[in-house]
């Protein structure tokens, strides 16, 4: 995807680790002032003052989370990003800091280290982000990247997954469901290349979930407008395994059960026709489909007149009494057991 033989290729051999990781990280700029010391000696040094410091980590394998006869190298340094800032959004918290490791085969050249470092670039400056440091290495299985995510809120702020309450209401930001139908557009146009590279496909009428799968967002607005509607959450998390899944955590975490309406579902006009066109049940594409990005929270119901009427939030259910369980209400008003069909990373393929 990233091979040009009409120009010349930089091998990383050339410059060694550390003149890497200078080139690539020289037009990054600092945000914060807790950032003390990015990038440049043995570890970075923050400074939180009284705020708590918020952690996560993810790791993408190629092969296995990405594929990049379809994933552009700097979408998926975007990306990349984004998938970590998530969950410190999902904590209802502040991302500040990121770290990045990647590991690399050779047939990756300079030039294709700094498309993806270029997607890193762009997600630090739109979401104020500070890199301050990270780690490369050679690999002999293809790209591996690792990224840290670190984050600061106010202890009385940070929201967990274990505190909503049976009447609570369940509330989800955005649609769901397209970026499993783009994978979907993504995976069908690569096979027909296979067979004949010189297709050229007029993807025009994916283009909202394409992108939903290449360049997603996280909902760092989502955060800011729920504090300014003067609303915190009981509980949240973010929805990166698929929307069953995801409740299926907080009714774990909290010790509660809850009653979803697939009728209340958001689902965006684009990824209703692509389910009809490859066969699938729309509903079930957002329950597991995954990747979304989105953020599904509860509220008590008092909060609920402040977020009335809001096109960001969808109330999808409500939270019962843990002997109740977890059930999808259907459409005609039968209950289904809600069950884990999302992403699992040590599922047989």
């Amino acid at each position: 995807m990233f091979e040009d033989k009409n120009q010349d290729k930089t091998s990383l051999e050339q410059l060694g680790e550390f003149g890497l990781i200078d080139h690539l990280t020289r037009n990054l700029k600092l945000h914060h002032k807790s950032t003390i010391k990015g990038i440049g000696d043995d570890a970075a040094v923050l400074d939180f003052k009284d705020n708590k410091t918020l952690v996560s980590t993810d790791l993408l394998i190629e092969g296995i989370h990405f594929d990049l006869s379809y994933m552009p190298l700097k979408h998926l340094g975007y990306k990349a990003v984004i998938v970590n800032l998530s969950d410190i959004y999902a904590m209802n918290a502040r991302a500040t800091q990121i770290t990045v490791s990647v590991a690399v085969s050779n047939r990756f050249p300079l030039e294709a280290l700094e498309e993806f470092y270029k997607g890193i670039e762009l997600a630090c400056e739109l979401y104020k982000i500070d890199l301050v440091g990270g780690d490369t290495s050679s690999s002999t299985t293809g790209m591996i990247i690792s990224i840290t995510a670190l984050g600061e809120a106010a202890k009385e702020d940070i929201v967990y997954r274990s505190q909503a309450k049976p009447n609570d209401l369940l509330v989800v930001s955005g649609d769901l469901g397209a970026a499993y139908m783009g994978l979907q557009v993504l995976k069908r146009e690569k096979e027909v290349f296979k067979v004949n590279p010189n297709n050229q496909p007029d993807l025009s009428a994916y283009s909202y979930i394409i992108e939903r799968q290449l360049k997603p967002e996280a909902r760092k607005d989502i955060v800011e407008l729920l504090k300014k509607l003067g609303i915190k959450p009981t509980s949240m998390i973010d929805i990166s395994d698929g929307l069953s899944s995801e409740i299926l955590h907080l009714c774990k975490q909290s010790e509660v059960g809850c009653n979803l309406y697939e009728d209340k579902i958001p689902l965006d006009p684009t990824v209703i026709s692509a389910c009809e066109e490859f066969k699938l049940d729309s509903t079930l594409v957002a329950l597991s489909g995954g990747e979304d990005y989105e953020l599904l929270f509860t509220i008590d119901q008092k909060k609920f007149p402040e977020l009335k009427g809001n096109p960001n939030f969808t109330v999808v259910g409500h939270i019962t009494e843990k002997n109740e369980g977890a059930h999808l209400v259907s459409r005609n008003n039968s209950k289904i057991p809600l069950t884990a069909q999302g992403w699992n990373s040590f599922a047989k393929a």
